[in-house]
């Protein structure tokens, strides 16, 4: 394992074969489109995935269900149709289409092949609606994302995530890089991260850190997490392990602290790109914190942990969209990356990743 964070990556990203910031992701995965709060019974919503429009539909019965997002007949936006118990119904001219993508109007002709929609693998888990968008033959082999802690009653889960201006890419490098950690100092104080290594294979690259503070106080957030309130000091210095992975095309974050068998705090989170090229995404993440000893304490402490870690996404968002921003300018990926998980990261997706 790697154990120094300053050390020179052995290639250089001067002569990286491809800009990073064009690799489309691999859609032969299951992807989040929408959080299931987002979909009421009845109710059909328009998602995107990568420029492409999808219509997810919630029936009366049974569970929701994918096609294709615009009408077979005039391109029509099918979430802004109406649900009709299991079928869904086109505003524009009526068209009204089952969950097997076809039409079954009454006054349109059966022998109507034209007017039938591409069927998507859907499933729901969790609080998300997933979808498999890549080759649909390949769905019940490629395995389903797990996050057990969201089900776990010892843990408290939040859901959160928006849009993103920019290639999913960053997200990844943003999450793994705790050297950034002098971005949330007015959050969290003055943090020195230690670099204990990592590992990496063919469809994931995982790296370790611990931390001691520098400078500053414990915010109470950070001692909700942690379960006690931690003065500065030696004592809990470099105490915690952070570890963070990147299982293309997913990225789990868990924090294990000394003393507690389970980790203190899970995150999963998922990117999925909205536009064509792919220079924006939607984030969906499940924050899961274990509950502390005294019953109910985390639960009306709630309201301080949900805006903290506000703070830390909106920071986070700013710095990703700045890359972006300096990317679009500047006319490709400028980057002079040094840190060798990086590196290792960038090569995953560029090779997990379909080149454009």
């Amino acid at each position: 394992m790697e154990n120094d964070s300053h050390t020179t990556s052995d290639h250089s990203e001067c002569a990286q074969p491809t800009d990073l910031r064009r690799t489309r992701i691999n859609p032969d995965f299951w992807y989040p489109l929408a959080w299931s709060r987002e979909l009421g019974r009845e109710k059909a919503i328009d998602v995107r995935f990568a420029g492409r429009h999808l219509v997810l539909v919630r029936p009366k019965n049974g569970a929701p269900y994918a096609l294709d997002g615009l009408c077979a007949h005039r391109q029509v936006l099918l979430g802004k149709g109406s649900v009709q118990g299991d079928l869904i119904r086109c505003s524009g001219h009526g068209l009204r289409y089952n969950r097997d993508g076809q039409c079954v109007s009454p006054n349109v002709s059966t022998k109507a092949p034209c007017l039938r929609l591409k069927t998507w693998a859907c499933r729901e888990k969790g609080g998300l609606i997933f979808v498999f968008m890549g080759d649909q033959s390949l769905a019940d082999k490629i395995p389903f994302p797990d996050f057990p802690k969201v089900e776990d009653r010892k843990y408290r889960t939040r859901r959160f995530g928006e849009v993103v201006n920019c290639h999913y890419s960053f997200m990844h490098e943003n999450l793994m890089d705790m050297n950034h950690q002098v971005l949330h100092s007015r959050l969290v104080g003055k943090m020195k991260p230690r670099f204990l290594g990592m590992e990496h294979g063919d469809d994931f690259v995982e790296a370790c850190y611990t931390f001691a503070r520098t400078g500053g106080k414990q915010p109470l957030s950070e001692a909700l997490i942690y379960g006690q309130r931690r003065p500065d000091g030696r004592d809990f210095a470099y105490r915690d392990v952070m570890t963070i992975r990147t299982q293309y095309p997913y990225q789990i974050l868990r924090i294990e602290t000394q003393g507690i068998e389970e980790p203190v705090m899970e995150l999963w989170i998922s990117y999925v790109p909205q536009d064509r090229e792919e220079l924006t995404n939607r984030v969906f993440g499940l924050l899961s914190i274990k509950r502390l000893k005294v019953p109910f304490l985390l639960d009306l402490a709630w309201p301080i942990l949900v805006a903290f870690t506000e703070r830390v996404f909106f920071e986070d968002r700013e710095i990703v969209e700045l890359e972006q921003a300096a990317w679009k300018d500047l006319g490709g990926d400028h980057n002079q990356e040094v840190f060798p998980v990086i590196n290792q990261l960038r090569d995953l997706l560029r090779r997990c990743g379909q080149a454009e």
